[in-house]
């Protein structure tokens, strides 16, 4: 061991999902009998993909706030029976507002 090239451990803890997880990766990469050579290649040459939420958040608080105005039309409607053509208006409009919202988030994430 002591013209062993690399000297340094590392040690990390999982759970018995996180072990399992990491065998079946394992596995698929090749390296099944070898976790020290999968993860030195995973800690050397892979990488991390951060994403950036804030785009689907302000979309769920859009479509949100365009559904409330949405339920206020129809509670209107139940209430008095009658569907007014500026209620169907509006609501063609939120519908409208709400595939404008997605085509850009869906662009700005591009």
């Amino acid at each position: 061991m002591a013209d062993r090239k690399r000297k340094i451990p590392l040690i990390v803890y999982v759970t018995e999902d996180e072990r399992e997880t990491i065998q079946r990766k394992m596995e698929l990469a090749g390296s099944a009998n070898n976790f020290s050579a999968y993860a030195r290649k995973m800690l050397i040459d892979g990488y991390v993909i951060q994403i950036d939420h804030a785009p689907i958040k302000e979309l769920a608080r859009e479509i949100g706030g365009i559904g409330r105005n949405i339920n206020q039309i129809t509670a209107r409607t139940n209430a008095t029976g009658n569907l007014y053509a500026d209620d169907v208006r509006e609501v063609k409009e939120l519908m409208n507002e709400i595939w404008r919202i997605v085509r850009y988030t869906l662009l700005s994430q591009r």
